[in-house]
C-alpha cells in the first residue's frame, strides 16, 4: 500500500510553465492546421529551434533565413526577409503560446560532410546587430513588424554538441559571440530575458547506471570524452562572461535522460551557479525527452510526466519538450508521425495544465519511491497527478483530501486520460490525475 498524504492549505511555491515545447507542430495544407493542439493543452512556451526541418527548411526562424546575405547592409530593412517567420509567430501568438526565440541556426546533423551554417559569424558585432533588427521587428513595430510579447532571447544553441553539428569554432569564439550579442541587445532591450547557451547538458555529474565497460559488472559507467568537454565548456563559459561582465538573464541546458538523473542535474546546476555568482538567474530545461525512442507508449508518456511534476519542485524555471514536431520520431514525443494525432505524452502535458491552471503547489507527497506526485490549488478547485514508475502495480491511500466528489482520468497503454471510477490502485507505467 503507497500512502499519499494532500493539504491543500499548505501552499509550496507557484506553478511553473513546465509543459513547454520546442517548435510547434507544423503541418497540413497551411502549415499551421494543428496549432489548435498547443491551445488544447495549454502549452506555455514555443522554442523556435530546428523549425520546419534541416536548415529551417531554408525558410523559418534561423538568422541565415531571415538575413539571408551576411554582407548586406544590417540597417537596411529591405535585407531581411521575416515573410515566413512573421506567418508563424503569428500563428503561435493566435493559439495563445508565447514564442522562445532562439537566434542562431538549426542543427546540421551532417556537418561532417560539409558545414553550411555552424561557422562562427565572420563579424559577431554586425551578427548581433541583425540580431537586435529581428527582435525589433517582433517586439516595436520596425520593417512593418509586429509588438508581440517574446520575451526570451537565446544566443544560439548547443555550441558543444559532437562533430561540430551546430558550431565550428573554438568554445572561446563562442564566448566572445554571447559576449558581444548579450551586451548589444541588453543595451538595447534591458526589459528583455537574453540568455543561452542551450548546453547539451551534464551527465558527467549523473552517470549512467549499467554495466562498466571497464569490469563488465554493474555500477556506474564513466564519462565519456565528449560528456567531460561539455563540464570543460560550461566551466570555461562562466569564467568568461564573468571576467568580461556579460550579462545573462537564463541558462539554459538540455538533457535526454531519465527523471532520476535529470534531477540530479537540475540540483547541481543550482547549487553550482550560486558557487560561481549566478544564483539569481533563470534556468531552462528547454530540450528534454527521456526514453524518446519509447514514443507512444505508456512509460514515455509516465518518464515525461514524472519529469515535469519534479522540475516542478526543484530548480528549473521554464521546460520545454523536444519537441512538438509531427514528422521527426523518434524527436516526436506528442504526435503519431503518420495519423498526426495526439500520442501518450500529449496527454501528459493536457495533465500538468490541469494543475498549472490552478497557480498554486500546494503539498502533496507519497511514502513509495518513484510514485511521483504533485497537487495544486486556486482555494476552490484542486487537481492532483500521480505517476507509477516503480515497476508494479501500487494500492493506494490517499489522505487529506476529500474526494468522495472526485472526478480520475486514467493515461497508460490503451487510456488517454478516460474517466475512470477511483484511484484505489495504479498500474505500472500509468498516470491519474485528480480532479475535486
Amino acid at each position: 500500500m503507497a500512502n499519499i498524504n494532500i493539504s491543500t492549505d499548505r501552499k509550496v511555491k507557484k506553478m511553473k510553465p513546465m509543459h513547454g515545447g520546442g517548435q510547434p507542430p507544423i503541418g497540413g495544407y497551411n502549415l499551421v492546421e494543428f496549432f489548435h493542439y498547443m491551445t488544447d493543452a495549454g502549452i506555455p512556451f514555443s522554442r523556435l529551434h530546428d523549425v520546419g526541418g534541416p536548415f529551417g527548411s531554408n525558410r523559418f526562424v534561423d538568422i541565415p533565413n531571415i538575413f539571408r546575405n551576411f554582407d548586406a547592409d544590417e540597417n537596411d530593412p529591405d535585407n531581411y526577409d521575416f515573410v515566413f517567420t512573421d506567418y508563424l509567430i503569428k500563428a503561435i501568438i493566435d493559439a495563445g503560446v508565447e514564442p522562445y526565440f532562439r537566434l542562431g541556426i538549426t542543427i546540421e546533423n551532417h556537418a561532417y560532410i560539409k558545414a553550411y551554417n555552424t561557422h562562427p559569424p565572420k563579424d559577431p558585432e554586425k551578427w548581433a546587430r541583425i540580431c537586435e533588427h529581428i527582435i525589433r521587428h517582433y517586439t516595436e513595430g520596425w520593417a512593418n513588424g509586429h509588438r508581440y510579447t517574446i520575451r526570451y532571447w537565446e544566443i544560439w544553441n548547443e555550441p558543444e554538441v559532437q562533430n561540430e553539428m551546430m558550431w565550428c569554432g573554438t568554445p572561446e569564439e563562442y564566448y566572445n559571440l554571447y559576449d558581444v550579442t548579450a551586451k548589444h541587445l541588453k543595451a538595447c532591450f534591458p526589459h528583455l530575458m537574453i540568455g543561452g547557451y542551450a548546453s547539451c547538458g551534464f551527465y558527467a555529474i549523473a552517470p549512467e547506471k549499467g554495466l562498466d565497460p571497464e569490469t563488465n559488472l554493474p555500477g556506474t559507467i564513466p564519462p565519456s570524452d565528449h560528456e567531460k568537454l561539455l563540464m570543460d565548456f560550461f566551466y570555461g563559459f562562466f569564467a568568461y562572461i564573468k571576467e568580461h561582465s556579460s550579462p545573462i538573464d537564463f541558462f539554459s541546458w538540455h538533457t535526454y535522460t531519465d527523471v532520476t538523473r535529470a534531477k540530479v542535474m537540475d540540483k547541481w546546476l543550482h547549487h553550482e551557479l550560486e558557487k560561481l555568482g549566478y544564483g539569481g538567474i533563470e534556468t531552462h530545461l528547454n530540450e528534454w525527452n527521456p526514453y524518446c525512442t519509447e514514443y507512444g507508449t505508456a512509460h514515455h508518456s509516465a518518464e515525461v510526466a514524472a519529469m515535469m511534476i519534479e522540475m516542478q519542485k526543484g530548480y528549473a524555471d521554464v521546460l520545454c519538450i523536444y519537441d512538438m514536431a509531427m514528422n521527426s520520431a523518434p524527436y516526436c514525443p506528442l504526435f503519431d508521425i503518420r495519423t498526426k494525432k495526439p500520442i501518450h505524452a500529449y496527454y501528459s502535458m493536457v495533465a500538468f495544465n490541469q494543475l498549472y491552471k490552478l497557480k498554486d503547489q500546494v503539498y502533496a507527497e507519497s511514502d513509495a519511491e518513484r510514485l511521483h506526485v504533485l497537487a495544486a490549488s486556486d482555494g476552490n478547485h484542486n487537481a492532483c497527478i500521480v505517476v507509477n514508475l516503480t515497476g508494479k502495480t501500487q494500492e493506494l491511500s490517499i489522505n487529506g483530501a476529500d474526494l468522495s466528489s472526485a472526478r480520475f482520468y486514467v493515461l497508460d497503454n490503451e487510456r488517454l486520460l478516460s474517466w475512470a471510477p477511483n484511484a484505489n490502485k495504479i498500474e505500472n507505467n500509468a498516470l491519474i490525475l485528480i480532479e475535486w
